[in-house]
């Protein structure tokens, strides 16, 4: 299944790239070759964004993109050859589209790297960081980061790697395997707490540290499947707050997977990055799905406009209308935040 943009009518009214090329055709009369606007997806994913960038332009972009799945770049490659041959785009994907398999957090390195623009050098018209899980990662990547399946639990984006930890490429050094199979009690606690922002983290972590003790098998992680963890959390919890509105679950699963992925880290050192990289009237437009990253974006946001380096185009966040949340609700929780760099 094919993953849904969320937010996609509302991201591509905040980075308005028309408006950019509206101006140089002003300024130029007439725009040239060189002009075609340079659009940078921090997750690209299947590609939805990055495709409805492409029409909107009618070819005349150059997208840039990153992501850590392999199978996810693979997938945004075909999407967009298929919508550009469908839809007859005259877009030369050899020298305007741009795809690499690195954390965001590496934005200008990875350009730099690439012969793309020296560190520092202005030149993106919009930027988009989309924060949120594809459809494909969820119900079909059998990575485990839904406990919706029972599958092997990693939740790592790329692979898992004892050669490299720091990931920039994909591979990690731990899974979400190795914390609730070999971290101290203190320490899942402490994770769960933090990143799932869940009040009975100590709980949890003391009914984890319990069942793999009893659970160790020839050869074997105690815990090793999604089913396995959910069932454990689950059973930590007291009462009736085992039937909530959401599954008990969930925050353990958001805090391990942030974790694994050090999400929050690499969203502080990236949304610098790309702020520095737009040109003065650039867009960055950033849709978050959980508190912790909305409020790195608010901070940086406000930081950015109360030293008069940014206009905010958005005072307050935008979230999903209710039409879309009834059509894809997985949109349910996502905000978005745009600023226009001075």
């Amino acid at each position: 299944m094919r993953h849904t943009p969320v937010l996609l009518k509302e991201i591509m009214e905040g980075l308005n790239l028309r408006r950019e090329l509206e101006a140089k055709a002003d300024a130029t009369k007439g725009v040239q070759s060189g002009d075609s606007p340079v659009y940078i997806d921090c997750n690209l994913g299947d590609g939805g964004h990055a495709e409805a960038f492409i029409r909107a332009q009618k070819g005349d972009i150059h997208v840039i993109g990153f992501d850590l799945d392999q199978e996810a770049i693979e997938r945004a490659e075909a999407n967009i050859a298929k919508a550009v041959k469908k839809e007859e785009i005259e877009f030369n994907a050899k020298k305007n589209l741009h795809l690499f398999r690195k954390n965001f957090r590496t934005l200008e390195k990875t350009l730099t790297d690439a012969d793309m623009t020296p560190t520092g050098e202005k030149f993106a018209d919009a930027i988009l960081f989309d924060l949120g899980l594809s459809s494909f990662e969820i119900d079909e990547s059998g990575r485990g980061f839904s406990f919706r399946k029972d599958e092997p639990l990693s939740m790592t984006f790329g692979k898992k790697s004892s050669e490299s930890g720091d990931g920039t490429d994909g591979d990690h050094a731990f899974d979400a395997s190795d914390i609730v199979n070999t971290w101290k009690e203190e320490d899942i606690a402490n994770v769960i707490f933090a990143y799932g922002e869940d009040k009975f983290a100590r709980r949890i972590a003391k009914r984890i540290v319990e069942a793999r003790g009893t659970a160790w098998g020839e050869n074997q992680l105690p815990i090793r499947t999604t089913a396995q963890l959910a069932d454990i959390v689950k059973a930590a919890y007291p009462g009736k707050a085992k039937f909530g509105k959401i599954h008990p679950a969930t925050r353990t699963f958001q805090a391990l997977r942030i974790a694994v992925n050090d999400e929050l880290r690499a969203l502080e050192a990236a949304l610098p990055q790309a702020f520095r990289l737009l040109k003065p009237g650039g867009r960055l437009a950033v849709i978050s799905f959980h508190s912790l990253e909305d409020r790195i974006v608010k901070h940086m946001f406000r930081a950015w406009s109360d030293t008069h380096l940014g206009h905010l185009i958005t005072k307050k966040p935008i979230v999903p209308s209710a039409q879309e949340v009834s059509e894809n609700p997985r949109a349910r929780s996502a905000k978005m935040r745009v600023i226009e760099k001075i």
